[in-house]
């Protein structure tokens, strides 16, 4: 349906002091401070998780040594996604208006609209990730942890038969314990055979609600609401060192994530880069606009994340 005379009836007749709704500022591109982008050409991508080896066996001497085999431990795959939405103008509303150019009005609420929900859609990993809502290529929730008692859970399985935790067992806020915690966790991560992979946090990632607590933690010098005179242990040892950063698509407000240093963690593939195009119809004298992309979030290894949803 186009935009006719009849969704602008002020703007066709004078005393319009001044139009608004449009000039609203945006968040900039939040979710590359999440995903590593690729560009991809096929209709869909898949990577696969290896299986090392397990720790070298002693040798007895005269013995035949051992022989160990390395397989494939699961398959992340990502689905793009088209993206497109537009709008039309009639011929009429465009003569009539006396105030502004309608398309380069709309053209920006277009682009808008369009920014929003690639915004949305990064964060749905995160967002679902506590629940069968969306899962890693192991077939656990993204987030899981043993004796988490959440359907879905219980660790990511091992191809040695172990489990790695991404989550805490117990769901908890973010304060200095549950940070402490989250470092802690993130250093004990293994490969599929058990060998230790000497995983670092990067960065936490918080909600708005939760800016503050994140700043108090990370900046300051002494401990967090405590009298004593301790050093703030996180910050001196720069365990989080590239800080942290606010996303504001966040639903959840007590949830927040470390982003690790492994890689292949969350990514995001670029099947078309964000078009625009308009034509004209001769018949209505119509004038179209369009937008369309397409792409896809995911993760392929959850230990590139670690996430806890918060107690309250």
């Amino acid at each position: 349906m186009a935009i006719s005379r009849a969704q602008m009836l002020k703007e066709l007749l004078p005393g319009l002091n001044a139009l608004f709704g449009l000039e609203y500022e945006k968040y900039e591109d939040e979710h590359t401070l999440l995903y590593e982008t690729e560009s991809s050409e096929r209709s869909f991508e898949e990577e696969v998780k290896l299986s090392g080896f397990e720790a070298a066996p002693v040798k007895d001497e005269g013995s035949a040594i051992s022989y160990d085999a390395a397989q494939e431990a699961f398959t992340a795959r990502y689905n793009h996604e088209t993206i497109a939405m537009g709008f039309a103008i009639t011929e009429e509303a465009m003569e009539d208006n006396l105030y502004d150019s309608l398309s380069a009005r709309y053209t920006k609420a277009l682009a808008r609209a369009m920014s929003y929900t690639k915004q949305v859609k990064a964060v749905n990993p995160l967002n679902n990730g506590f629940t069968n809502s969306f899962q890693s290529g192991d077939g656990v929730n993204l987030f899981t942890a043993s004796g988490d008692g959440v359907t879905g859970g219980d660790g990511h399985p091992l191809v040695s038969g172990g489990k790695n935790d991404n989550r805490p067992s117990t769901a908890a806020d973010l304060n200095e314990t549950s940070l402490e915690n989250a470092i802690i966790t993130i250093a004990g991560l293994t490969d599929e055979r058990g060998l230790l992979i000497a995983a670092q946090p990067r960065r936490l990632v918080v909600p708005p609600a939760l800016m503050f607590t994140a700043n108090r933690l990370l900046e300051t010098t002494q401990r967090v609401a405590t009298a004593d005179n301790d050093i703030n242990a996180i910050r001196n040892m720069g365990a989080i060192p590239d800080g942290y950063s606010v996303n504001h698509y966040l639903t959840d407000t007590n949830a927040f994530f470390v982003i690790t240093d492994i890689p292949n963690g969350l990514k995001m593939f670029e099947r078309t880069p964000l078009e625009t195009s308009m034509d004209g119809d001769f018949d209505t004298g119509n004038v179209r606009y369009k937008a369309r992309e397409r792409y896809s979030f995911g993760v392929s290894d959850p230990l590139g994340i670690y996430g806890s949803p918060g107690s309250s």
